[in-house]
């Protein structure tokens, strides 16, 4: 588990989750918290209760959506059944004793928090869903909840990087649609046509403009670091099968 200082704050437990200390196994090794991947369901349930052991919450009460790239967030009061997750890509509370976590293997997790108010939240951040404002919509139904946003802090968890993010010639329209400005956050590759895309930087420079209180990233990328991280392009490349999910996640206490 890896925590950020920016969130190491009383009443508050987090941790951005590598893929070790779990019980799975092959391409899934070890700590694969995806319900959705093809590995054993027991197997990744007790990986889920590691997870809770870690944030000191109960496992019944670690939730998790059914992630589809939207711009979506929703509160939590209560955990859900398992086969019974909203499709929503954000996820916030202020029950103590619930723990939202997020699924990634390259895309953004993103945590939240303000003290204060006794606010948390989590979201899943891939290219689609950043730009279609998934930020904006958890920091939305945050403050709902009594959450200021000028005291709100964002983390950025394991995120695929710029150096590993080649993307095709018609990917950058939709950015610069929105944004000319939005250019920046791509630069040529070694393809013709084709360009290195900054996620990270994007999301950062996103939620700053979104007006949150405090941002911090934790720069590393989930591509080339293999060791503790799953990546869905990194299997890809490999022309295998499946591949593990990385949870982030985070409680009021």
């Amino acid at each position: 588990m890896i925590d950020s200082e920016a969130l190491n704050i009383p009443g508050i437990a987090h941790g951005f989750f590598t893929r070790g200390g779990g019980h799975s196994t092959g391409i899934f090794a070890s700590l694969n918290c995806g319900l959705g991947s093809g590995d054993d369901p027991d197997l990744v349930r007790m990986n889920r209760e590691t997870v809770a052991r870690g944030l000191g919450i109960d496992a019944a009460n670690l939730v998790t959506a059914h992630q589809v790239h939207s711009a979506e967030a929703i509160e939590v009061v209560t955990p859900w059944a398992i086969d019974a997750r909203p499709k929503v890509d954000g996820i916030v509370s202020k029950t103590r004793g619930i723990g939202l976590g997020v699924l990634t293997a390259d895309c953004g997790p993103v945590l939240f928090a303000d003290p204060e108010a006794g606010v948390v939240g989590a979201c899943h951040a891939g290219w689609k869903s950043a730009l279609t404002g998934v930020t904006e919509a958890t920091l939305s139904a945050m403050e709902k909840l009594g959450a200021v946003r000028t005291r709100i802090t964002a983390v950025l968890g394991p995120t695929i990087s710029k150096d590993a993010y080649e993307v095709g010639p018609d990917f950058p329209k939709p950015f610069l649609e929105q944004d000319a400005a939005h250019a920046r956050y791509f630069t040529p590759s070694v393809k013709q046509g084709h360009h290195m895309f900054d996620l990270p930087r994007y999301l950062v420079d996103r939620l700053r403009r979104e007006g949150v209180g405090t941002v911090a990233n934790l720069g590393l990328c989930t591509y080339s670091d293999e060791a503790r991280f799953y990546s869905y392009r990194r299997a890809t490349h490999r022309g295998e099968q499946d591949y593990g999910r990385l949870i982030s996640a985070i409680a009021v206490v």
